[in-house]
């Protein structure tokens, strides 16, 4: 027994219908279709579509018939984390109407925004959303669809890592050898959740211009993260946070509360200086508008492919700030300290401060500090 769907949003898009199929296009049966008195809207705030009864309206989309109980089931699945559920309407295919089944979200669950173009769901989400629709995909069979809603933004924060990963820079000292001569190949025993294993077979040109043999390797593919470093040149303080970080734990530390700056996961879609303002909101209670970028780096590149973006931000500070600032949402339990930039630069060399990110921020202070205290 064969199905028919009609597909009004993202799934128009056919690499996403590709990798969630599990099958490439051509052995697919694609059609254009609409359907009548309905409008198709981005859900409010987020980076996907919804669709509503609405008359004079006129939906378009793509039918796709011959889906198997399989693939019924992947397309389910990978809805269900939407809570998006089938519905049978009539829609219009080459001027015949022709029943078909439609995800329709749950009722008075989103609220609509502006109508849908995918045109610029592809240009702002496309990238982002295939990626994270791989991690959804190797999940079928193994979790619910419940269980991936709750993964799926973190799927798309490592999908947009990769967007941001693109930028590229003029190099001095640096090879010139792109990624691309790179031979990349993935294997299956690694872990997807939260956080991310790879195993992978590489090879890759080596400075003499031979080729490498294939290494055998594993590597931790996290975030893009921002770190914001408030600072009030006028009186010379900075703002530090204290919170108690599991590996110090797990590595058996005696003393595993750190001191660091203020920091959190660029989220998809976001820009890593909004996500360091958004933070430095939640984490330390600051509303935060001079924000000037710092150094852009991998803290350990050689098994991680987390990435930081640094900013210095601008601001008043005094000592009456120090108080603990926790987040519920995130069983945050945070400290902050208001020191002056001498007592922190002590810190730093007695090893009270040993977080290297921000060991690496005070020093980029450090060295600009002049300059920034000599024009407020």
């Amino acid at each position: 027994m064969s199905t028919t769907l009609f597909f009004y949003g993202s799934l128009c898009h056919i690499p996403l219908l590709e990798v969630v199929l599990g099958r490439v296009q051509g052995r697919i049966d694609i059609r254009p279709a609409h359907l009548n008195d309905h409008l198709v809207s981005w859900v409010k705030d987020e980076p996907f579509p919804m669709i509503a009864e609405k008359t004079r309206y006129q939906a378009q989309g793509i039918l796709v018939q011959y889906l198997s109980d399989e693939d019924v089931a992947r397309l389910r699945f990978y809805e269900g984390g939407f809570d998006y559920d089938l519905k049978t309407v009539s829609v219009i295919c080459n001027g015949d109407a022709i029943s078909a089944e439609v995800f329709f979200p749950e009722a008075c669950l989103w609220s609509a925004g502006a109508e849908w173009n995918l045109q610029d769901w592809i240009t702002q989400w496309g990238a982002v959303s295939l990626s994270a629709a791989g991690e959804v995909m190797e999940h079928y069979g193994v979790k619910s669809g419940q269980e991936i809603a709750h993964l799926l933004p973190f799927f798309r924060a490592r999908g947009w890592a990769k967007v941001l990963a693109k930028t590229s820079m003029d190099l001095e000292l640096r090879c010139e050898t792109q990624r691309g001569a790179v031979t990349l190949e993935p294997r299956s025993d690694g872990y997807a959740g939260f956080f991310r294993l790879e195993s992978f077979n590489i090879s890759h040109p080596r400075f003499d211009g031979t080729q490498s043999e294939a290494l055998d390797r594993v590597a931790f593919v996290g975030y893009d993260a921002a770190l914001i470093l408030p600072y009030d040149p006028k009186r010379d303080l900075v703002l530090l946070i204290e919170q108690l970080r599991y590996g110090p734990v797990l590595r058996g530390d005696p003393q595993p509360w750190v001191l660091e700056p203020v920091a959190g996961l660029v989220d998809a879609g976001e820009a890593p200086m909004e996500a360091a303002r958004r933070e430095a909101f939640e984490e330390a209670g600051l509303d935060l508008q001079d924000i000037r970028p710092m150094m852009n780096v991998y803290p350990s590149p050689g098994y991680s492919t987390e990435f930081f973006h640094c900013f210095l931000a601008v601001c008043d500070l005094d000592v009456g700030l120090e108080k603990v600032h926790e987040s519920q949402s995130e069983s945050e339990d945070i400290r902050k300290h208001v020191v002056s930039f001498d007592r922190a630069m002590e810190l730093l060399d007695s090893g009270e401060i040993n977080l290297g990110p921000l060991i690496m921020m005070l020093l980029w202070l450090g060295r600009h500090r002049d300059k920034i205290r000599s024009l407020v």
